[in-house]
């Protein structure tokens, strides 16, 4: 069947990324592809929730949620009928390091969106009642999270990984800190953030460079950097050690997690750390899943997870079990992860490990927005465009020492973070 004209599903043809400065400080990356008649763009700040302090946490996430509810020019529901009435999208995140707008919409109507999309990062007016609306669905969102244990497990792990260094906090700040955010601290930490030469624009579509330089100065080219530099980020160092947490919750299911301190998105133990975690806890195809899951009945759900991060990033294994297993349970995962120190993988573990890696990687490479947001992450990440090619390199060269390397390299003492019924919780801790 043949796909309409405005299909994402299957984009094969993405030619290489261009990337140029332009004079205004913007760093534009062009990906030229002609397949479908789309165009995707993702503009990043160099900013995020690692700029934040527990008494400040959550303003980045609510300064994103905010851009889109007015600017000068206009209103909520004006910006809302703009997209809508071409079919188009727009949307912002917060994320650790960075702060991102999205758009995606047919090429005839990029100009015009683009153009809104400079209007809601330079003049958000962050009015009163919007501030109040988005304030209260972040709170409802904090206490929802409160109720979900994995979520509890997560947060207090995060904690003890990184004690006062800003990857500890939510990306959703607490209940006292959102609280207590003003339209003063949004309008201050705009001025701080947005500014052309801390901006990343990454666009992949119906455009070739040249175009997309020319519509991109015509908009954006007009603003202009302030003559103090740039703040510079200083996070602390994190000095925490291993410790185990608890927090009772009379839930039909213990949750097991534990965690290290892993490797930053620079670091030489990277790429091998990626294929640990795919090894240890990606699909069903997965060592935990396979030897807790299937063959031990241990574990309703069980996963890792690895995010890639600028700074030490957070690894973590979890599984929920069943309360009478939780020892077990607990037991059995600790030795799965420290069992990768003392044991090399098979030349068989590792090439089916690295395929999946892999084609998962190219996979997530296959719209216009998955190419537009991945070589703008790469940008805003100081990684360079070439990283896409360096990174796949990287991953078939590690070898089954260097995956055991890093598991000794990282994976000592483990962190350990409990969430269930309190008599669960007294076994987990004899």
């Amino acid at each position: 069947m043949t796909q309409p004209a405005n299909s994402e599903l299957h984009v094969p043809a993405a030619r290489s990324p261009h990337r140029q400065v332009l004079d205004n400080g913007i760093v534009l990356l062009v990906t030229p592809n002609f397949t479908a008649d789309i165009i995707a763009a993702r503009l990043f700040m160099r900013s995020g929730s690692a700029w934040e302090q527990e008494h400040n946490a959550g303003l980045l996430n609510l300064l994103a949620s905010l851009l889109t509810k007015g600017t000068e020019k206009y209103s909520s529901l004006e910006i809302a009928e703009q997209v809508e009435s071409v079919g188009a999208g727009l949307g912002t995140d917060a994320a650790t390091d960075y702060l991102l707008l999205s758009l995606k919409t047919v090429s005839s109507d990029f100009e015009p969106l683009l153009q809104l999309a400079s209007d809601i990062l330079r003049s958000p007016t962050f009015p009163e009642s919007e501030i109040e609306l988005e304030r209260q669905l972040t709170l409802q969102s904090i206490r929802s999270q409160k109720e979900q244990p994995l979520s509890l497990a997560f947060d207090a792990l995060r904690r003890s990984l990184y004690g006062d260094h800003p990857y500890a906090l939510s990306a959703l700040g607490t209940e006292t800190s959102v609280a207590s955010l003003t339209r003063d601290d949004l309008l201050a930490c705009h001025q701080q953030h947005f500014r052309p030469d801390n901006l990343v624009v990454s666009i992949s579509g119906r455009i070739e460079p040249g175009e997309a330089k020319a519509r991109v100065e015509a908009i954006l080219g007009d603003w202009q950097a302030p003559p103090t530099p740039l703040s510079a980020l200083e996070l602390p160092e994190v000095t925490s050690s291993p410790s185990t947490v608890q927090l009772a919750q009379q839930t039909h299911q213990a949750i097991i997690m534990l965690g290290h301190l892993a490797p930053a998105v620079h670091d030489v133990h990277y790429a091998p750390m990626k294929l640990i975690n795919t090894y240890l806890g990606n699909g069903m195809s997965s060592r935990l899943f396979v030897e807790l899951r299937e063959k031990q009945g241990l574990a309703y759900e069980i996963s890792t997870f690895f995010p890639t991060r600028l700074h030490a990033a957070p690894f973590g294994a979890y599984m929920g079990t069943a309360p009478e297993n939780a020892v077990k349970a607990r037991d059995g995962l600790c030795q799965e992860v420290k069992r990768l120190s003392d044991v090399r993988l098979s030349d068989e573990e590792l090439e089916a490990t690295r395929n999946k890696l892999l084609g998962q990687y190219v996979l997530g490479k296959q719209t216009n927005s998955q190419i537009a947001q991945i070589y703008g992450w790469y940008e805003t990440l100081n990684l360079g465009i070439d990283f896409d090619e360096r990174f796949q390199a990287q991953v078939q060269a590690v070898t089954s020492e260097a995956i055991q390397a890093t598991a000794q390299a990282y994976f000592a003492e483990p962190y350990l973070s409990f969430v269930g019924p309190e008599e669960t919780l007294e076994q987990l801790i004899a």
